[in-house]
């Protein structure tokens, strides 16, 4: 089966309903299928639709980001961070790490890092509208560089932001 450049918009909720993510008023998201640049789950529900199609999409935690692995969470002294002041929630970005690391406790001693992608453990919802499909030149197949393909908002861009799809996360 040839390979396909899908495009799609989406709105991504949490399991109670709540969005976390959407390309509402952004370029929909577009990816080479087979090319791990979005979630399994996703990607092979996507693969069953066609251009047009809108459709409510479950994903379970273990199809998306996968369930939290306690090794990945790591307490380490306070001035080994690149802050002194650091708060629960704060995230930052190492070189060892691609995704960021999450403040999930501090002590007066230690704060404790969790490396773990921040949708860990989670069940999906994505309402999608697949706006284009089509398949994949040789030019596209040969530089398939686990990118989205969304440069418009910056995403493998030199903004580097992070969309929580997982593009970029490599």
């Amino acid at each position: 089966m040839k390979q396909r450049i899908i495009s799609f918009h989406y709105t991504l909720k949490d399991s109670q309903g709540q969005t976390l993510d959407s390309s509402s008023n952004r370029e929909p998201l577009t990816f080479l299928e087979g090319s791990g640049q979005i979630i399994p789950g996703l990607e092979t529900r996507l693969g069953q639709l066609k251009v047009g199609d809108k459709q409510k999409l479950s994903v379970k935690a273990k199809d998306a980001y996968g369930m939290p692995d306690a090794a990945m969470i790591m307490e380490i002294p306070r001035q080994q961070l690149p802050k002194e002041k650091v708060s629960v929630g704060d995230r930052f970005r190492t070189s060892n790490h691609p995704t960021p690391l999450t403040v999930t406790k501090v002590t007066p001693t230690h704060v404790t890092l969790d490396a773990n992608h921040p949708l860990a453990g989670m069940d999906l919802t994505f309402d999608v509208e697949v706006t284009g499909m089509r398949e994949a030149t040789a030019d596209e197949l040969a530089g398939a560089h686990q990118c989205c393909g969304n440069h418009a908002s910056g995403c493998c861009g030199e903004k580097k932001e992070d969309h929580g799809h997982g593009c970029c996360e490599h």
